[in-house]
């Protein structure tokens, strides 16, 4: 495992990262709502009512592994090649919940901001970069070297 420079991992083995991980995607699930006696409330149609649930986001899932922000949990990410796959891939499933999200109305649009500023691929904006400097090499030999 690499260590990370400055600071003791937070976890040593991936195991315990990955029951972190799954931990947390069963609470964003909520859980039953009890009564006095411990029962599971139920609705009219006899199902369970299910309080505490929560959309799993990639903060949410970096303070429930006791990182301090996202940031804090994507470095940690790209430092240690030991957790890389663990964290890439609660990362997707995050980004796979976001993606199921647009097509609801009341999600879409949470899920569009979350898909564009947190997943790579997902940005509306076009990068003309690559367009911009072709121009620039057009130009420069029109002018003789001088755009």
């Amino acid at each position: 495992m690499a260590a990370i420079a400055g600071r003791k991992p937070k976890y040593t083995k991936i195991s315990d990262m990955e029951k972190a991980v799954d931990e947390y995607f069963i609470d964003c699930k909520g859980h039953p709502l009890m009564d006095e006696d411990g029962n599971a409330i139920t609705d009219k149609q006899g199902h369970a009512v299910i309080v505490g649930t929560r959309p799993p986001t990639v903060t949410g899932l970096a303070l429930w592994l006791g990182f301090s922000t996202r940031q804090s949990l994507l470095d940690y990410q790209h430092k240690s090649d030991a957790f890389n796959n663990v964290i890439t891939r609660a990362k997707s499933r995050c980004e796979e919940y976001a993606e199921s999200r647009l097509y609801d109305r009341q999600g879409a649009n949470g899920a569009k901001f979350s898909l564009a500023n947190n997943f790579k691929g997902w940005d509306s904006k076009t990068d003309n970069t690559e367009a911009l400097n072709k121009l620039d090499e057009v130009l420069a030999k029109m002018t003789g070297g001088n755009p």
